[in-house]
Parts: C-alpha cells; structure tokens; sequence
C-alpha cells in the first residue's frame, strides 16, 4: 500500500526529462509536499490524478530545457541540407533534368487520372436525400437465359405505392422514343421557326419531389402536376426565355399547335455528375400512350425510384417486393395464358440499387443512361500509379549508381563525426527538393494538358484551383513521395564504411547492380505490357469498323427530324428520288445503330401460344425500300413489294428468328404476336446492336415511322450532295434547318468507348516509354562516363567501335529480352479477359507479341546508341592523360 500511496514515478520521470535543471529540486519538492498534504483529504487516485495535473502545467516555455542543439543551430543545419541538396541538383543537370522530368510527367499523369477519379465518384453524390433514393432492378434467371433490367409496368410505382409502408415516395420516367421522348423539334409558341433539340423526358411529378432538384421559377410541388405541362433546365429557359421568367408560356413540340406545353417550372441544370441529363421534363399527368397503357401489366417501359422512409432496410424491402409479382403479375399472366407463369413467377427477384451506384456499378443492367464503369475506374488508377511508379525508379536507379561520385563525401561526414541519421536526413532533403521541383512542374503540365486529356476521356473536367484542399492535399503527396522515393537511395548511401571508402574499396555503384537492373526489367515490362494492349485495343477497333455487318453502311446519309412534314413526307421523298446520284429512300425510325427506334416482343409459332414459351423479339416497323437502301440481303423468299396487297400482313424475319422459333422451311408460315403474320422472307442476319452481343431475332413489318429518312448515294462529293438535298428539304420546312448524319460515322459512335480507351493506352504506353527511356538513357550515360578509362585503354589496344558498342550495350539489351519474356503472358492474360466482353472479337495473334517486342528492343538501343557511339569516338589520350 506504502508504494501505490507515492507520487506516479512516471510524471516524476516526464517532470525531470523536461523541466529546466535549476528547477527540478524545488518543483519537485512543492508537488510531493502537497501531494502527501492532499492524500490526508482525498482518495489516492484522485490524489494522483491532481498530481499528474500539476505536472502538465508545468509544460510551459519558462520552464522548459532547452535543448543542447539550439533551434538556430537546427534551422542551420536544415539550411545546410537543403544548401547542399541544390548544389548536388544542379552540379548533375543531365541527371537532375531526367529525374525531375521523369517524376513531373508521372506527377502530372497521376494528378489528371486522380481528376478523373473524383469526378466519376462523384456521381449522384449530391440530391438532398441520396441515402435513401434506390433504383428498382429486377434480375431473372429462366431456362439458362438471365438478365437485368429497369423496365416496369406503368402501375408499378402504385403498386409499390400502396402495399409496402416502409416507401416514401415512388417517382417514374420515360425516355424511350417510342412514345416521343428524347429527341424533338421546338420553338417558342409566338415563334415561328423550329429548333432541334435533345433530352426530353416524359417525368413523373413525384420523381421530381424524390431528387429535390432545385427550383429557380415555379412551384417545385406542382409544376409537373397538370397535363401538358413541362419542366425546362436554367439553361434552355436563358436560350429561349432570356432574362425572364418563362413559367406559364408554351412551347410548340414537333409543330403540335393542338396541344402546346405550358412552363410549370425552371430548375437548376443538372450536374454533369448526375446520371440524369435531361433538359426538357414533360409530365406524366393524363398521359397514356394507348388506351389503358396506365393499367397495363404487359409492357414494361417505366425505369423506377424509390425514397424510403428513414431507417428502412432496402435489402428487406427488395425481398418483400417479390410479392408484386403473385398479386398482380402471376393473375395477368394466368389470365393471358402465359405458359408456365408460375415457374416464371418464381424465375427472378427485385434489387434496390443506390443511387450514387448507378453510375459506375451498373454492369450488365440493361437501362437508358450512359454510365462508367468501375473497371475502367481502377485501370485508369493502376495506368497512372505505374506510370509514377516508373518515375521513381529512375530516381532510385540514378541515385544509387551515382554512389560512388557521392562515396568520399559520405566517409569524411561519417570520419569527422556525422551520425547516420543525419546522413539519411541530407540525402532525404536532396530528395524532397527533386520532389517539389517535380510537382511544380507536373502540376503546370497538367494543368497545360488538361484539354487533350478531357477530349481523351470524354469529360469536362476543370482544374479545381478555388478548392481550399488542393494544396495541402500536394504538399503533402510531395513529401510522401519525395521521402518514399528518397528513402532506398539515403539508407544505402548512408551505409558506406568510412575506412573502406577512404581506402578507395567501394565500388563503383556496383553493389546496386542487381537492384537497378530489376528496376529496368520492371520498367520495361510495364512498357511492354502497354504497348501489346495498345496494339490489340487497336485491332479490336479496326475489326469492329471493318468486319461486314449483314448491312451497307457507306453513303447512307440520315435526315432527322422529319416527322414535321407530317403528309408531305411522301412526296419529299419522291423528290429525293429524283435526284441522279440518289439511288434509293427509306423511312423509317428504325436503324442498326444505337439512338434510334427498338422494342420487344413476344411471339410464338401460329396457334402455339398457349403451348410454347414465347421468343423475344424485336419487330421493326419499315417501308418497302427499306431493305434495299440498307443494303441488307434476303436468303430466302422474297422483300415486300406495292403489288403485293397481302403484304400488309407479311413479316420479313432474321435468320436467328426462324432458328429460334425452330422454322426450317419458314416461307408462307404463320407466326403470332398479338396477331397472326405471313412469312415472305428471310433476311441475313445484320448486327442491328453492339458487338459485344449476340445477335438477336428481329422481324421487318410494313408501318409508318417518320423522324428518320435515310437516303442511300452513289458521289465522290458527299458536299455537294447535301447541298442538293438541303435544297428540296427548304421547300418542305423553310422554318426548319435540316439535320443530318452519316450512317456509318454513327456505327463508329456506337465504340467510341473502344476508341477511347486506345487513346488512353496509347498515351500511356507512350508516357511509360518516355520515362523508362530516360532512365535508360541516364544509365548508359553513366556506365560509359565509370567505364571511360577500359573504353581508351580498349581503343589503344586495338578495338573496333563495333565492338566497344556491343559491350555497352549488351546488357541494356539483356534486360530488354527478359522484359519482353515476362511481359508477354502477362499481356496475354489481361487483354484476352478483356477481348472476352466482345462476342465478336479479333484473335491475339504471334505477330503482336513480335512487333511489341521488336519495337521494345529499338527504342532501347536507339536510347542507348548516342551514348555508346559517342563513348566510341571519344579521344583515348583525354581519359588517360590523368592516369
């Protein structure tokens, strides 16, 4: 007991390590007289704790020790370091400029890929209530066929409404253009001259209570609430509404004038870092797109968000939700007669997805939105990391061959009483000043190739300069980077045995021959393993652009908008037909390119409804010279023809169609959907989507479809063409400027995310190229300047420059191969699982590996050559005059 009722002998210990010598004795003695006084009146913990208390307050600069070292002397000795760190960076410039190069292109490369990252993470980060917004997904797994989509029954939202209490709100949108969404022809409804514009979206008013988009004119609670009413962004109401308050006017859509949209409301544009980009909101209130489509159980059109009450569990909820299906669901499709309904009612489940996942962790959900893709997210960070990766080798390498130049210097610091430490702390300031050398300078190139790199990865990144955490956050990965960059070459030229060194036994940067040409090989690889993957991305793009497709896409132009011609469409197109290089005019929606027209249906073989489980099928609506302005080819029976009045109830159908519907013979069979159709032909099969995907049973039915004209060619002046074109369109739409696109630049649209990803590859293979071959080119400069004195003495003796050039560069050449070695398979393995998202895809083939390789092995030696070819030419007497 005696000894727990003393003074704590760890504050008696903290109080004599700090307080000022003079003072220790009196302090001492005042704290333990009053805590033996204070231990006769409280407990003994409180009594301890009352001590430690006067202890730390005596924590002040009065009472301190100072140290032996003064912080003049400190400050000195770190003005010393930093003396000396310059003196060694611009006594080397040659190897100073690469370091600091090589570093500032990595720096600059990690700041844009990092630029990139925020901004894809930060999607859908930003609505009011995100935590508790979810998307409804349904998945389904049938008979070896599964799949994911968003697209609900209209009475979806209301079902969910009504039967699960832990939902807030359910809000719906409609994008497809098969009711009129997406694209349209605008104006003003006291204008009189149309304009083309994109983003409309039909939108539920309860949707727009869920994301709480800011309001800038109207009643956020109504503006969507009464028919015909529309929403328009700030950035549309200051193009057609300039300095004024737009809410109760009306637009004309498609030249409507029977139903105009009055302006319920203007909000605050969508940020680029939402998933919605949409500029027009047109309610959904009194809308049905056919008669009883709001009850409909059928179709499935509707993508649908939910808000959930605080607290609630979405991983619950989306197994609760299953029982949407056996009450409304398994009755429709029992009273429809599905075939085996209930074995498809139990075939899928309902998943919640959070809103701020949507944008990059959609994979393989089918929806309308363009989104990223994690993947791409990590790969894009992995490409960047390497990249700084490399350039921090370079350091490592350069400063541990150059070790023997800084030897002596290291063993009279250590002779005249240096401590290792203060040996490591020098080389590490001498690192930190490459560092933040090379951050200024990488930050200025970034900010220089911020452009190019926008254009490359399809963004619209700013650099953020007013963000408060950009600096702290730079000066910090300076001194990250520059210690951890700095940390291998301090200790290992901080460990030279100052007798030995003075002896003169330290060899020449050797010892480190192993690590460095380690790091060479890795460099290399890397290099390697871009430059294979460049090659392949590029095949897989020019075998996409160039395989044969099933239709004709050169010299089709496309004329959008053409809806607003209304019953004189006919007649423009006769006169397009008139023209000598016109060789043929189809109208139609529906085109074999992403943006335009699909749907899906069932059907069945005539009479086997309610037997067979359905085919789904796309069903195309065309006109009779459909066929043939696409260049498409009929392998059996016949196309549609004027004089064929049957034809009106005749279906042209794919080759995957009649397989999947098991048609041998299918010319004159009966095939049903919601009513019986006439086989009259067999099309080739045509890739109408992404060659990622299979091709899928589509059928050609006679219809009326008018937003888009595709005329097909025959010009070497695609120019003057148009010109002739834009000439008969004035005299159909005067008010109207024509639109159009080519057929085959759209297709190429359809992989832009392709292409995109090679621009990537390719600044990166050319980005690690650079940065190895800095090294390497330092290094060889190195080695001739140690091996100068062998080279003359070798010269003197008779020996040929070919020879002293292969003895340089034999080993560079040696690291080379093996990079080359290593880096095939693991190329081979990444760019095979990525070729694996394509079903039709080009083959990896030898010659990839042996153009890499060779390419791999003349950059090298042209890196090399200069120094070796140099060292060969140089005067043997000015190497030797010292010796």
């Amino acid at each position: 007991m005696e000894k727990e009722n003393k003074p704590p002998r760890l504050a008696q210990q903290l109080l004599t390590k700090f307080l000022r010598k003079e003072l220790i004795e009196e302090v001492h003695g005042d704290l333990d007289e009053k805590f033996y006084s204070d231990l006769e009146k409280k407990s003994s913990f409180k009594t301890k704790i009352n001590y430690w208390h006067q202890v730390l307050n005596y924590i002040r600069p009065f009472a301190i020790r100072k140290s032996k070292s003064t912080n003049i002397n400190s400050i000195a000795m770190f003005q010393s370091y930093f003396k000396i760190g310059w003196r060694s960076l611009t006594k080397q410039r040659m190897y100073s400029a690469i370091k600091i190069g090589g570093f500032a292109l990595g720096i600059a490369s990690c700041l844009l890929i990092a630029l990139f990252i925020k901004d894809e993470l930060s999607f859908d980060i930003s609505y009011p209530d995100g935590d508790r917004i979810f998307r409804v997904v349904q998945a389904y797994n049938y008979k070896g066929e599964s799949g994911k989509d968003v697209w609900f029954q209209a009475p979806f939202a209301k079902a969910l409404k009504d039967d699960y209490p832990e939902i807030e709100k359910v809000g719906r949108y409609n994008s497809s253009e098969l009711f009129g969404a997406g694209n349209k022809e605008i104006r003003r409804a006291d204008k009189i001259e149309n304009t083309y514009e994109e983003g409309f979206v039909y939108f539920d008013q309860e949707l727009l209570d869920i994301l709480k988009i800011p309001f800038i004119y109207g009643n956020p609670a109504k503006a969507l609430s009464q028919p015909h009413t529309i929403v328009i962004t700030k950035r549309k109401a200051d193009k057609y509404f300039p300095h004024e308050d737009p809410v109760g006017k009306a637009f004309i859509i498609n030249n409507d004038e029977k139903n105009p949209f009055m302006i319920g409301g203007v909000i605050e544009d969508f940020p680029t870092t939402s998933h919605f980009q949409y500029e027009f909101l047109m309610t959904m209130t009194g809308v049905e797109f056919w008669n009883g489509e709001q009850s409909d159980w059928g179709a499935t059109n509707y993508p649908t968000y939910v808000l959930l009450k605080p607290g609630a569990d979405p991983n619950q909820l989306a197994k609760k939700m299953q029982g949407v299906v056996d009450k409304y669901l398994l009755p429709f499709w029992i009273r429809q007669e599905v075939p085996n309904a209930k074995e498809m009612s139990k075939a899928g489940w309902f998943e919640l997805q959070p809103l701020k996942d949507i944008h990059l962790r959609s994979e393989g959900i089918a929806d309308p939105v363009s989104h990223g893709d994690i993947r791409f997210v990590w790969l894009f960070g992995a490409v960047a990391s390497f990249i700084l990766l490399l350039a921090m080798i370079n350091f490592i390498n350069l400063s541990t061959a150059k070790s023997a130049n800084r030897a002596k210097e290291v063993g009279l610091r250590k002779t005249v009483g240096s401590l290792r430490v203060n040996i490591i702390n020098q080389f590490l300031a001498e690192s930190l000043i490459y560092s933040f050398l090379s951050f200024v300078i990488g930050i200025f190139l970034a900010w220089l190739l911020l452009p190019y790199f926008n254009l490359l990865s399809a963004k619209s990144i700013q650099f953020p300069w007013n963000e408060w955490q950009l600096f702290p956050i730079l000066i910090t990965s300076a001194l990250v980077v520059g210690i951890l960059a700095g940390l291998y070459p301090a200790f290992y030229l901080s460990s030279f045995n100052p007798a030995s060194v003075l002896k003169g036994n330290v060899s020449r940067g050797s010892k480190s021959a192993n690590m460095r040409s380690s790091l060479v090989v890795f460099q290399f690889t890397t290099s390697v393993v871009l430059i294979i993957a460049t090659f392949v991305i590029y095949r897989q793009v020019e075998y996409i652009l160039n395989k044969k497709v099933g239709f004709d896409k050169d010299q089709v132009i496309l004329i959008q908008g053409t809806n607003t011609l209304d019953k004189k469409i006919k007649t423009f197109k006769d006169e397009l037909l008139q023209l000598s290089r016109v060789k043929s005019v189809t109208i139609s929606d529906y085109l074999p390119i992403r943006g335009t027209k699909r749907n899906g249906n069932g059907f069945w073989n005539e009479g086997k409804d309610k037997v067979d489980h359905s085919v789904g099928v796309q069903i195309w609506r065309v006109d009779y010279d459909y066929i043939t302005t696409m260049g498409m080819k009929i392998v059996d029976g016949r196309n549609f023809s004027e004089d064929m009045a049957s034809d009106s109830s005749g279906i042209i159908i794919n080759q995957t169609m009649a397989k999947k519907l098991g048609l041998r013979d299918p010319i004159g069979k009966g095939i049903q959907n919601n009513r019986v159709w006439n086989v009259v032909g067999v099309v080739e099969d045509f890739h109408f989507e992404s060659l990622r995907d299979q091709i899928g049973p589509l059928c050609f039915v006679l219809g009326n479809n008018s937003n888009i004209v595709a005329v097909k060619v025959n010009t070497s002046s695609m120019s003057s063409m148009v010109q002739s074109i834009d000439r008969i369109w004035k005299k159909f739409s005067p008010n109207q400027p024509i639109r159009y696109t080519f057929l085959n630049e759209s297709f190429a649209r359809m992989y832009d995310d392709v292409q995109r990803m090679g621009r990537i590859f390719i600044s990166a293979a050319g980005l690690a190229i650079i940065v190895a071959c800095l090294g390497l080119f330092a290094l060889s400069a190195f080695m001739v300047e140690q091996r100068s004195k062998e080279i003359s003495i070798r010269l003197v003796l008779g020996a040929s420059l070919k020879t002293i050039f292969n003895m340089l560069t034999f080993n560079f050449l040696k690291l080379v191969l093996i990079s080359i070695i290593i880096a095939i398979p693991i190329a081979w393995y990444v760019m095979n699982n990525w070729l694996q998202n394509f079903t039709y895809r080009t083959e990896i083939t030898w010659d990839v590996f042996a153009i890499a390789g060779i390419l791999s092995v003349l950059i090298a030696l042209l890196t090399i050559s200069y120094q070796s070819i140099r060292a060969a030419f140089v005067n043997p007497v000015e190497s030797l005059k010292t010796e």
